[in-house]
């Protein structure tokens, strides 16, 4: 029997919730162990992990990266947000991996992309022995409820505030 199967929530405002999340792919996937990555807010291309070739490593784009800047949400972005959530959740059930990280969904759900009872519901419905990791900020109680794991990232200084963007390779 696996003593796999914790929930952790990587959450808060500062960075790094993501990178703690891939990280822990890269050391699961050195033991053998297969992850997926359903990542909702970002787009293959765009982000580096998009374009990881590492055995045992799954990273599946679910939604674009942009809406969090946009004032409108479409069905399409609604649509894409449930894809995703449906390839996490079948992905979690059929215990196919050892580790599922649904990248963002806490931001997904406050956007009202996805429903925080339908992600408990995924959570709750998956094999004995699959590990999930829920990132993104405002995590909200419905998810903190269901966590063995919490761990809130604070942002104490970051080189956006003196005009410095998002570099290639560092923060994307």
């Amino acid at each position: 029997m696996s003593d796999l199967g914790l929930v952790h929530v990587y959450t808060g405002n500062g960075k790094g919730k993501t990178t703690a999340a891939l990280g822990m792919c890269v050391r699961a996937v050195g033991h053998g162990l297969r992850a997926l990555v359903v990542q909702f807010m970002k787009t293959g291309g765009t982000y580096g992990e998009g374009s990881l070739d590492i055995p045992g490593l799954r990273v599946v784009p679910s939604g674009h990266s942009c809406l969090v800047f946009s004032k409108e949400i479409t069905q399409q972005d609604r649509d894409r947000a449930a894809e995703g959530l449906a390839t996490a959740a079948e992905a979690m059930r059929a215990g196919e991996y050892d580790i599922v990280v649904l990248d963002e969904v806490n931001v997904a759900i406050k956007l009202g992309l996805l429903d925080a009872r339908d992600v408990v519901d995924a959570v709750r419905s998956r094999a004995a022995g699959v590990e999930v990791v829920l990132t993104g900020r405002y995590a909200p109680p419905e998810i903190l409820d269901i966590a063995d794991y919490i761990t809130e990232m604070r942002e104490v200084r970051h080189p956006y505030q003196r005009g410095v963007l998002s570099r290639k390779g560092v923060d994307r």
